[in-house]
């Protein structure tokens, strides 16, 4: 996820990632080196030009006003290479 200025403490964050999950039949361990791999256990990848909605109930405060939400999307071939994809921020007011 990218650094964000903020001039508020943040109240809610969370990370979802979309993979191939494979594992090497010795535990139940996510394995990542395709060299590695056994078997394919569960996919939650994003295939090509496909499209997912994702859900999220975020506790927010009781006094209103507004919050401002920050999105990234980034493709991690492997972990430590994060490579930045698409950024988003709105600001939405709070009933």
């Amino acid at each position: 996820m990218a650094a964000h200025a903020q001039t508020q403490e943040a109240f809610f964050e969370a990370r979802k990632i979309y993979m191939p999950q494979s594992t090497d039949g010795l535990g139940s361990t996510m394995v990542l080196g395709p060299d590695t791999k056994l078997g394919l256990i569960r996919d939650t990848s994003i295939q090509p030009f496909g499209s997912r909605e994702e859900v999220f109930e975020i506790p927010v405060p009781a006094e209103g006003g507004e919050v401002s939400v920050h999105v990234d999307l980034s493709y991690q071939p492997r972990p430590g290479d994060v490579i930045p994809v698409h950024s988003v921020v709105r600001k939405v007011a709070l009933r």
